[in-house]
């Protein structure tokens, strides 16, 4: 005996099967975006940065209190800051990618509690009479912060972390009157170099 077929399933049967491969599309493209790399990291603005940290290293170095020094260099952390995020909204913009993708929520949140740390241990160290560790401290902990952000993004990325904090492990074990110069080759020369670098490999 022939079975009989409800005509309202044989229809219903493609929708399901379309609402099922839009939810595999789905899966597949959030998968991908969160194995995705952070290509925004923007190499014009590290060199804008660098090229910041050298001006703050030469006013830096004129200053006659250990005061107006760390003035000087918490006054360029802070415009180093506006110019990395304008910078990064303007690659993001010109690749025509979401500003705030997946990976770069994982950089900024891998990359932000080193740079938390620094500053609190800026104030112990200031408080405590031990300046000479101070660019030490930043280097490294500036560094630490670039190498697990960039896990999520391109390899030069961490490889330019790594640089930092051998020149801040460096810089540790120096006298205070070094300290200029190590912050002016890392956050002036390493930034300039790498960021020459992430620029034209790495559009912008």
């Amino acid at each position: 005996m022939a079975t009989v077929r409800s005509i309202r399933a044989a229809r219903a049967e493609p929708v399901s099967l379309h609402t099922h491969a839009m939810d595999n599309l789905r899966l597949i493209r959030e998968t991908m975006e969160r194995a995705g790399s952070f290509t925004a990291v923007p190499g014009w603005g590290g060199v804008a940065m660098g090229i910041s940290a050298l001006a703050a290293a030469a006013i830096a170095s004129r200053q006659p209190t250990l005061e107006r020094w760390l003035a000087t260099w918490l006054l360029e952390a802070a415009f180093a800051m506006v110019l990395a995020v304008l910078a990064i909204k303007r690659k993001a913009n010109a690749a025509k990618g979401p500003l705030f993708s997946a990976p770069a929520r994982r950089f900024v949140l891998s990359f932000a509690p080193p740079l938390l740390v620094g500053g609190l241990l800026t104030a112990v160290l200031y408080r405590a009479g031990f300046p000479a560790a101070i660019p030490g401290a930043w280097l490294l902990l500036y560094g630490t912060g670039v190498v697990t952000g960039g896990a999520f993004s391109v390899r030069v990325v961490p490889v330019m972390g790594l640089c930092f904090m051998s020149l801040g492990a460096v810089a540790l074990f120096c006298p205070f009157a070094w300290g200029t110069t190590f912050l002016a080759v890392g956050f002036g020369g390493l930034h300039l170099a790498f960021g020459i670098v992430i620029a034209r490999r790495y559009g912008g």
